[in-house]
């Protein structure tokens, strides 16, 4: 039997869940003159999907041991009425950084940021990545946040801050004070992306100001609408255009 035989059996039967051992092969089989180039890349293909499990498995675990430990985080944002009563609560972003930063590199993860625009929306992903090599990510398309008396760039940050708070929200599944009784009361979870959008698309029809609207809703945003109140939204916007239409 040859060296490049003896090298594929022991890929397959001995080193299938040991990348050193593997790359050992690898490197015999590279030696050898012989040994046909098409065996040697399902060698390193093999060696990269062991890699790669590994790699994922890794972050699981360390993302498991590392899940008990995330704080709550306080709610030092507020939303008020038109009577100056703050009406809803939201945790702000440098207060989630400022939480998780040191606990995440206790564990060996990162958490960064790729942000762009498209079609006049803000692009946010969140990318959480160990130190193993494996990443996790997730996008949210926003719109830009022009409500209040925001100059340009003020609503791009604050889109952008949105977008980071709700992605590394997603990725770490954190919880702030007073969510989870939030979402027992309101019988429900939040709206879908895609009425998100829709809810944002009527506002940018009617001409709505959407920080009125978000107090009338008693949100710090759109996207913090609960499921259950998303026709209640949707009527408001459109009686309060009813209204402009017939002045």
């Amino acid at each position: 039997m040859s060296e490049q035989q003896l090298a594929l059996r022991e890929d397959q039967n001995v080193v299938t869940t040991d990348a050193r051992s593997i790359m050992e092969v690898i490197s015999r089989a590279a030696a050898d003159p012989k040994t046909d180039v098409d065996k040697l890349e399902r060698l390193l293909g093999m060696y990269e999907r062991i890699t790669a499990q590994k790699a994922k498995a890794s972050y699981t675990q360390a993302l498991a041991k590392m899940q008990p430990t995330l704080p709550v985080i306080a709610e030092r944002g507020g939303i008020t009425n038109n009577a100056g009563k703050v009406q809803s609560t939201y945790a702000l972003w440098e207060d989630i950084n400022d939480a998780i930063k040191p606990i995440l590199a206790e564990h060996g993860f990162a958490l960064s940021f790729r942000t762009g625009q498209a079609d006049g929306k803000i692009i946010v992903t969140g990318v959480l990545s160990h130190s193993d090599g494996h990443s996790e990510e997730t996008t949210m398309h926003l719109p830009v946040d022009t409500s209040g008396s925001k100059n340009a760039v003020q609503a791009v940050g604050s889109s952008t801050s949105y977008g980071k708070r709700y992605t590394a929200q997603a990725l770490l599944n954190l919880t702030s004070r007073g969510e989870d009784d939030d979402g027992k009361a309101g019988g429900g979870g939040l709206i879908s992306e895609d009425q998100v959008e829709k809810l944002f698309d009527i506002i940018k029809a009617t001409k709505a100001d959407t920080s009125k609207f978000c107090k009338y809703m008693g949100v710090a945003a759109v996207p913090d609408i609960r499921a259950k109140d998303f026709e209640k939204a949707v009527v408001a916007l459109n009686t309060t255009a009813a209204r402009k239409a017939a002045t």
